[in-house]
């Protein structure tokens, strides 16, 4: 098995973060996510992956400074937790998961926590793989959105969405969209290729950053990553919809 290796300010100029590796279109995007790594590791933010070019790793930190509308006091959450390609079914999965578990045992945390959909959502962890090594749901969400938890202290309360998860979202006059750095993605397509979308099809659309660890804990959407909502009803999580050949196969289907 290849090495794990632990991002931080010292190093990350010279590592790469997995995602967007060779998207010259998310260029800037990719920085971004870089810059927002290295306020995020002042804040005991976590970034570990694999020793190779490829999109094995996990990202996790405290719950206190969580960018998700979760209440989780004396957590850990777990945030992007991806092994692709070649590398799934060789226990990579397994090792970094303990990893967090390990760090949140030496916090003398709780446990774990994180946001995920009651069935595999683009850009959220496999729901069905966190059941499986013991997270159970503690809350769900009429969208699909569900808390998975897996605790360390069985008397520990169980983590649930904030109150703005549950509230409607004000614009249901066209394309909402909510995201963040969180994602080397996310900007080079929320602020391009959707906007050339919604321009082409004339769809108003609202375009929301979450910009602060504030502003995401009482954000509408517990996927702060990439939310799309149409008409105020959520849509999907899944970036590919900014783009012009994919947003009429994903809102047809949906609808």
């Amino acid at each position: 098995m290849e090495n794990i290796i632990t991002l931080n300010k010292s190093n990350i100029e010279q590592e790469h973060i997995c995602c967007a590796i060779s998207d010259k279109k998310c260029k800037d995007s990719y920085e971004q996510k870089k810059q927002w790594l290295k306020k995020e590791f002042d804040k005991g933010y976590v970034f570990k992956r694999i020793n190779a070019r490829a999109k094995v790793f996990i990202e996790y930190g405290p719950s206190e400074n969580a960018w998700l509308p979760v209440h989780a006091p004396n957590y850990l959450v777990l945030n992007c937790f991806w092994v692709s390609g070649q590398y799934k079914g060789k226990g990579y999965g397994k090792q970094l998961l303990n990893y967090a578990i390990e760090d949140a045992k030496k916090q003398n945390r709780d446990g774990l926590v994180t946001v995920v959909g009651n069935k595999k959502f683009h850009f959220m962890s496999d729901t069905k793989w966190l059941l499986k090594q013991g997270f159970v749901i503690s809350e769900e969400t009429t969208s699909g959105f569900c808390i998975l938890t897996k605790k360390i202290n069985p008397q520990a309360i169980s983590p649930k969405f904030n109150k703005s998860v549950h509230e409607n979202i004000k614009n249901t006059n066209g394309l909402t969209v909510h995201y963040t750095n969180r994602c080397p993605f996310s900007e080079y397509h929320v602020k391009n290729s959707l906007v050339e979308t919604a321009k082409k099809r004339k769809i108003p659309l609202e375009i929301i950053k979450l910009e602060t660890t504030e502003q995401a804990q009482s954000s509408p959407t517990p996927a702060t990553i990439f939310s799309l909502f149409l008409n105020g009803k959520f849509i999907t999580t899944d970036i590919s919809v900014c783009m012009d050949s994919r947003f009429d196969k994903i809102i047809d289907k949906i609808n």
